[in-house]
């Protein structure tokens, strides 16, 4: 006996029917127990960092942390909201204030003052194009590329509807990479 709910006229529900679909989908993405997961273009992926990964996140938050800090700014990897999109994204990394991280489900990539992301071979086109492009399209203002694949940076700058306007990069490891006001940093990508 089948346990799939019964629509009108005996046959199974179309789920992809929602009412809201955004919603659910967003709803579901908060509810899912064990890895973490989000949302790109609609499609559930869960985020299984590498040993590579991890410690090119490690060595870029362990340059920007004082000064977030003293900027009063938390660094972490908590949850983005792309409202009117089928996303919800996980950044590796992401500098927002502490006032509004604190308590927040999630925040728009508008608020966040930096937003990294490291590629890995099963995302690199999709941290390199669509998170590059909705990330300008929802305003976050400074984008960093680590791309261990190409083993290069790349910091996007000034965000648009049609995409970043200003790119510094693509520069290989060991390339000092400077990363604009507020911050006014030297990133040394010698250890990615």
């Amino acid at each position: 006996m089948s346990t799939a709910p019964v629509g009108p006229g005996g046959g199974p529900t179309d789920y992809s029917q929602v009412a809201d679909p955004e919603r659910a989908l967003k709803y579901a993405i908060q509810h899912i127990k064990g890895d973490r997961a989000q949302i790109i273009e609609g499609v559930i992926e869960s985020v299984p960092p590498t040993w590579d990964h991890e410690l090119a996140i490690e060595a870029i938050r362990d340059q920007v942390k004082p000064r977030a800090k003293e900027l009063g700014c938390a660094t972490g990897a908590g949850n983005l909201d792309l409202p009117g999109s089928p996303n919800w994204y996980v950044p590796d990394i992401a500098v927002v204030p502490r006032n509004l991280a604190k308590g927040s489900g999630a925040l728009l990539p508008a608020d966040a003052l930096l937003v990294v992301e490291v590629t890995s071979r099963s995302n690199a086109e999709t941290d390199r194009i669509v998170k590059r492009r909705r990330y300008a399209e929802y305003g976050a203002p400074l984008y960093l590329l680590v791309d261990l694949v190409e083993q290069s940076v790349t910091l996007f700058a000034e965000p648009g509807a049609l995409g970043y306007s200003r790119a510094d990069g693509p520069h290989p490891f060991g390339t000092a990479l400077r990363l604009p006001e507020p911050f006014g940093i030297e990133l040394d990508t010698s250890e990615l």
